[in-house]
């Protein structure tokens, strides 16, 4: 998709998500109902979903898309390293990037950014996975913050 395309279909999401995320200020259903909208209206997204930091463990938490790992091994893959840079990473090639958990064999390439609490500390992953090889772009990396903030 071409990044100003790209760009105005993120604004329309994030207008969208502002009106639903106020009518609940539980954060598992505002990840729920942003995983539901981001994966229904974003083509290239495969698997939209969010892991939660619980007791040093990324945990799996709402998202749409095939089964996935239920505990991603703490240090490696993309939400890790996510996490622990606290800023969005962005794989062309999941099979060129070292320790890639490999929770779908489907997935080519992958974005994934924290999202951060109250006090700034990272809470959870927003993780968006994609069958094509070097689906995500810094467009995507940009919204996807915006986006993130509505959680908490």
């Amino acid at each position: 998709m071409e990044e100003r395309k790209k760009a105005g279909r993120y604004e329309r999401i994030i207008n969208q998500l502002g009106e639903l995320t106020k009518k609940c200020d539980d954060p598992i259903a505002r990840m729920a109902t942003i995983c539901a909208v981001l994966h229904h209206k974003m083509d290239h997204f495969y698997w939209t979903g969010f892991y939660l930091l619980r007791d040093d463990l990324l945990v799996v938490g709402p998202y749409q898309g095939p089964v996935a790992c239920q505990v991603l091994e703490k240090g490696k893959g993309v939400c890790w390293t996510a996490a622990n840079r606290a800023e969005a990473v962005i794989v062309p090639d999941v099979t060129a990037f070292p320790g890639h958990i490999a929770c779908d064999p489907r997935s080519r390439s992958e974005i994934a950014l924290p999202v951060f609490g109250p006090g700034s500390e990272t809470r959870a992953v927003l993780d968006v996975d994609s069958t094509r090889p070097d689906a995500f772009s810094p467009t995507d990396a940009r919204f996807l913050a915006k986006i993130a903030l509505l959680v908490f």
